[in-house]
């Protein structure tokens, strides 16, 4: 479970083209957890990579892909929580109420 200080993220004004001129601005300690969760799954990546190379039984190499994907899930919740708790609120709050529409996009992206 996140602490509150994990929780803090705030969608502001100011990004790029590429963005659309929206960035999240995460607590250093959000910042720092989530990046310790990518690096832990980047490298369970290259292990099943390594598994593969080495011809390692089939069942085995699929148990390592659940534990990635349950990872990448739990950063996913992680990251949608903050978005929910910071970025949507502020937006339906200065009335941008297309932010719902965007916010179930994004959530059926997820489950699939």
């Amino acid at each position: 479970m996140p602490t509150d200080n994990e929780q803090e993220a705030a969608c502001h004004s100011g990004g790029d083209e590429h963005d659309g001129g929206r960035k999240s601005h995460h607590s250093d300690q959000m910042k720092a957890n989530l990046m310790t969760r990518l690096n832990r799954i980047e490298g369970q990546v290259r292990g099943v990579k390594g598994m593969i190379e080495k011809d390692t039984y089939c069942d085995d190499v699929l148990n390592q892909i659940a534990a990635i994907q349950s990872a990448l899930g739990s950063v996913g919740k992680l990251l949608l929580e903050g978005h929910m708790r910071s970025c949507v609120i502020e937006r339906i709050q200065e009335g941008e109420s297309a932010v719902i529409d965007e916010l179930l996009v994004t959530i059926n992206k997820l489950m699939k």
